[in-house]
């Protein structure tokens, strides 16, 4: 994949070396998730879906916060059902856009993640947080419950801690977030770049085909009965060895060297 840099009026777009970089690019409202802000995410996530060369997409944000949720203005502006029926099929195509991406998805978080900001890091495979971040599902404060935020986070989150989350819009912290399970790494502010590219490294230095074998594969049997799951995961691993990658890794090993990858 070439690298390029696309500059949409809120959203910027920058590829290097099979990376997506993304960045949510309205800083002054703390990159609340405006409709043309989903829209741009949304085609984003489907042109991204189609290269081949993809490796992984990183996604952040511009000015003081990773994303304050929903664009509460603007949706007092159009008090009508059908177009907040809109707006919110919108928001989830965003969601399972990431989980239809056949790479990693990375959020990378500093200030606050609320409401759909919240759920934008449930939504992503993997997340690394400043430790100055701090998360709440805040629609209940002003008389909605967060329903769209619930179903990502019950699937990161224990039960009981998503719903108190949920009821109560209290925040927790980034340590808080990180023993629950809705973020993976805690960073130092000045540090946080470097722990992305840490696990970022991590990712690129093993098989393309391995990983997006792995998060279709982990996805996909989760919603699988246990006997199920395993017959699936049987017949994946069984396509997965007949890959060339698998060839080489395995030779590699045996022969006490470092694989080189073809992505095949």
């Amino acid at each position: 994949m070439a690298t390029s840099v696309i500059r949409n009026a809120t959203l910027l777009q920058e590829v290097r070396e099979g990376v997506a970089w993304l960045t949510l690019n309205r800083p002054q409202q703390y990159n609340a998730l405006s409709e043309e802000l989903l829209t741009e995410l949304r085609d984003a996530f489907r042109l991204l879906a189609e290269e081949e060369s993809l490796r992984a997409v990183v996604l952040s944000g511009a000015g003081k916060a990773f994303c304050a949720g929903h664009d509460l203005k603007e949706m007092r502006a159009n008090p009508d059902q059908d177009y907040y029926r809109h707006l919110f099929t919108l928001c989830s195509d965003v969601m399972l856009g990431i989980r239809k991406l056949p790479v990693p998805v990375l959020a990378r978080i500093h200030g606050i993640a609320t409401a759909a900001g919240c759920q934008l890091v449930a939504a992503c495979d993997l997340a690394v947080a400043s430790s100055d971040s701090r998360f709440a599902t805040s629609g209940i404060n002003t008389g909605l419950f967060c329903s769209t935020p619930a179903v990502a986070l019950s699937r990161n989150v224990g039960t009981k801690p998503a719903f108190e989350i949920l009821v109560t819009g209290e925040f927790i912290d980034a340590a808080e977030a990180q023993r629950l399970g809705l973020i993976n790494r805690v960073a130092a502010p000045d540090a946080l770049d470097r722990e992305v590219e840490a696990l970022l490294g991590q990712i690129l230095n093993k098989s393309p085909v391995a990983i997006r074998t792995g998060k279709r594969m982990f996805y996909e049997q989760q919603g699988k009965a246990l006997e199920e799951a395993y017959s699936y995961a049987a017949e994946v691993m069984a396509c997965n060895m007949m890959a060339e990658d698998v060839g080489e890794g395995i030779d590699a090993f045996i022969q006490k060297r470092k694989a080189v990858w073809r992505g095949r």
